[in-house]
């Protein structure tokens, strides 16, 4: 934290001297830890707005002056707890917007500088499954039955119970891909790079687009294997890619409420699903659909990381705005390069 920005919840004054700071060196680490630490405490001060509203508040001493003034002291705590190591949330953070410390590994020193080289890399994010508007209403985020490779929910009001919820999901994303950043590999990410690689070389052959490509799709669209679509019992579909179960399917299948988008706006449809016997079957079924569906013959044989992911959006593959972005993240991010080098 810089010693020219004291915090203080009366004191006007504190956003100035980040201002301040954000005119004169605006890339600085000092800055950035200062950005950080004012994100930090904002969501300390979310955290206990929703412990007061949880509490019940019905004392003789309770009015709107007790309420103001404990409110401002929440605040000034909130700014207090943040200062220092504080929770961690601004380290993260930090990290995100591009701040440096002395302990960068060589693995992230090796990393472009148009990857993300020293930065925080999105693309090691396990990602959590889309929360559909009826989960949403029921107040559940990041339900393990949902689609991980489907899509942002939209913008939210931090007042409500299930807006909270959400944002919890989300800090819990940017810790665990915080701790990817470093170049260290989950050991879920890992098997299931292992566990599926040699089936996307066999599915390489017959499509030519390069394996790591299609393993980078596969942990898209099922957070690295965790979050892949599930049957009634529990068992898993071993549907990598998401592939949807049209009229001409004959397999067994597994249905699902799923977010899709439509002009720029999201919603939620029943879908139904593939389901398959093994990881092989899944990546034979998806060199077939690439194969033989004229829509993506620009994808073939495409070597290329953003001709790949821009080819599989352009052709309708997921109708999540951000998919090729999300993907392109992905292939060129940390997490896979790691977890292949283990592999040999």
């Amino acid at each position: 934290m810089n010693a020219g920005v004291q915090l203080n919840a009366f004191d006007p004054n504190s956003l100035r001297d980040l201002q301040r700071l954000a005119r004169t060196d605006g890339q600085s680490n000092d800055t950035l830890r200062a950005a950080a630490k004012q994100f930090e405490a904002l969501f300390m001060q979310m955290v206990m707005k929703s412990m007061r509203e949880a509490t019940p508040s019905n004392s003789m001493l309770d009015s709107d002056q007790t309420r103001t003034y404990q409110s401002l002291l929440d605040q000034q705590l909130a700014l207090n707890l943040s200062q220092g190591r504080g929770t961690g949330l601004s380290e993260t953070i930090y990290r995100q917007l591009g701040g440096k410390d002395d302990k960068t590994s060589a693995i992230d020193a090796l990393i472009p500088p148009e990857q993300g080289g020293g930065g925080f890399d999105l693309a090691g994010v396990t990602r959590r499954p889309a929360i559909s508007a009826a989960m949403q209403r029921a107040a559940l985020a990041a339900s393990p039955d949902a689609l991980s490779g489907a899509k942002d929910t939209p913008a939210f009001d931090v007042g409500s119970t299930v807006d909270n919820a959400l944002l919890e999901a989300r800090f819990r994303e940017a810790i665990q891909s915080a701790r990817d950043a470093t170049g260290a590999v989950s050991s879920q990410a890992r098997n299931f790079v292992t566990e599926v690689w040699p089936h996307a070389v066999e599915a390489s052959k017959r499509t030519g687009i390069p394996p790591a490509f299609m393993v980078a799709q596969a942990a898209l669209e099922t957070g690295w294997g965790e979050k892949q679509l599930r049957h009634a019992d529990g068992s898993p579909s071993y549907n990598l890619f998401n592939i949807k179960a049209g009229s001409a399917w004959t397999g067994k299948t597994v249905d699902r409420a799923v977010t899709e988008y439509a002009g720029g706006r999201a919603y939620t449809e029943p879908s139904r699903f593939r389901a398959y016997t093994s990881y092989a079957e899944s990546f034979r079924d998806y060199a077939e659909l690439m194969t033989r569906s004229p829509r993506y013959a620009g994808v073939l044989g495409q070597t290329e990381v953003s001709g790949f992911a821009r080819g599989l959006q352009d052709a309708g593959y997921a109708t999540d705005p951000h998919y090729a972005d999300k993907l392109t993240r992905i292939i060129g991010g940390a997490t896979l390069r790691n977890a292949l080098a283990s592999i040999g």
